[in-house]
């Protein structure tokens, strides 16, 4: 009989990149992918366990899949990924309903594990991080226009504030030729759009090659045949080189879009973060992308509230924030995390107080966002086309400044019937409760 699984699989794009090669290596050998985990004889549910917000999120879908087993009593429980890795046997302490608790490095093992656990093992496994398969055959989760190209696992940066190094162990790149052939295969079957993605894209092949070899590959991969968009994210500021900068305005495949997490632009909140930079280099690095890449778009993220931030480090943010205009950009609240060297930190913060201050930025950023879109009126962005409405009788897609699942999209009209993954150019003719509204030319 076909054993079926199904999959939950939540953070982010690196984790679900892990999660489309877990669902090809099973159906590869045998097992029945669904949807309904009513159907499922396993639900693999793989977890992240960044911040607070999402351990909350993984526990409340593993909660989900237990009431789900009140009613399947033959149902079986699978958890892996971050937050099974970060808190292991806690998790089965917690939730004995679960079947099974494996380690990332187990995802190699996952058919024999669900075999077992469908026998009625109860099954724990944390072999090495390191033992994590960067590559392989994929199920893309994603629609088939676009898909995420991881070229690298684990982070060496060791920032004070985050637990990645602890959960995905240290920087590891894959070798390009693994890249490119996964590039090839991805074309062969109608992706247009790669999102290049690792912990920290600019690192790359400092490992494999002892040196940057993150613009070589770039090269080569807008040299594959059917691939129109290459989309990077994760850039770290202090290795955007001249030579990263030279590509990004040169090459036609490149998405004029950087993602570069900034975090904060006070020197002393910076230094505490085990980051590097202060506001004057920050701003002459972004300036300096903005006289090279024309029309880039950039995209960052910030911490508010970090231990020890002053009221006046928190006012050069909202500055900085103000001066720099980015077209996207988040700010969250400082999550503390156990065993990490910011939680040990003094000047701790209630956590309404950091709450507030994220509010504040964003609510800044919602208006010089407003004040952008408005200055789009008239112009024509590159657009790919992601689905049809009937009830407004327009499709939707995102434009050259959007990532997928992260960012907005634009509502447009077309003449003529277009299929989903199409590229059109749209013209912006409104903003629409802070979306743009468009037509095809």
């Amino acid at each position: 009989m076909t054993k079926k699984i199904g999959m939950i699989s939540l953070g982010c794009p690196k984790n679900q990149v892990d999660a489309e090669i877990m669902l090809a290596k099973l159906q590869n050998n045998g097992f029945e992918i669904v949807t309904d985990p009513y159907d499922a004889d396993i639900v693999i549910v793989n977890t992240c366990g960044f911040i607070e917000d999402a351990k909350r999120e993984s526990i409340e879908n593993i909660l989900d899949m237990v009431s789900y087993k009140e009613d399947c009593e033959n149902l079986k429980i699978l958890v892996t990924g971050c937050l099974a890795e970060r808190y292991q046997s806690e998790i089965f302490k917690e939730i004995p309903e679960t079947d099974a608790v494996i380690g990332i490095g187990a995802n190699e093992d996952i058919c024999e594990i669900c075999d077992r656990i469908i026998n009625g093992e109860k099954v724990e496994e944390y072999p090495e991080k390191t033992n994590l398969k960067i590559e392989g055959d994929r199920i893309l989760t994603t629609p088939p226009y676009s898909a995420y190209l991881k070229i690298a696992e684990g982070c060496s940066n060791h920032c004070t504030y985050c637990a990645i190094p602890s959960i995905r162990g240290p920087f590891r790149s894959r070798p390009s030729e693994s890249i490119i052939a996964e590039a090839q295969k991805l074309a062969s079957k109608g992706v247009k759009e790669l999102v290049v993605v690792a912990q920290d894209t600019t690192r790359y092949g400092e490992d494999l090659y002892g040196k940057n070899a993150l613009v070589p590959l770039l090269k080569a991969l807008s040299g594959v045949e059917g691939i129109e968009w290459i989309r990077l994210l994760y850039l770290y500021p202090e290795r955007i080189d001249e030579a990263l900068i030279n590509e990004i305005a040169t090459n036609e495949k490149i998405v004029k879009y950087m993602d570069i997490p900034l975090q904060h632009c006070s020197k002393n909140v910076l230094k505490r973060m085990n980051r590097h930079g202060d506001r004057e280099t920050l701003t002459a690095l972004l300036q300096k992308i903005r006289e090279q890449i024309k029309d880039v778009t950039i995209r960052t993220t910030f911490i508010a509230g970090f231990p020890g931030e002053t009221e006046e480090e928190f006012n050069e943010l909202c500055e900085f924030i103000e001066e720099m205009r980015f077209e996207r950009m988040g700010c969250f609240a400082y999550s503390e995390e156990e065993g990490t060297p910011a939680s040990k930190l003094d000047g701790m913060m209630a956590f309404e107080i950091r709450q507030d201050r994220a509010d504040i930025i964003n609510e800044r950023q919602n208006v010089i966002l407003d004040e952008i879109n408005d200055t789009l009126i008239g112009k024509t962005l590159y657009t790919i086309v992601e689905g049809y409405d009937s009830y407004s009788d327009s499709y939707f897609g995102r434009t050259t400044m959007d990532a997928p699942e992260i960012d907005t999209q634009i509502s447009f009209t077309c003449g003529y019937e277009l299929d989903d993954g199409d590229i059109v150019e749209v013209e912006v003719i409104n903003v629409v409760d802070g979306e743009l509204t468009g037509e095809v030319i």
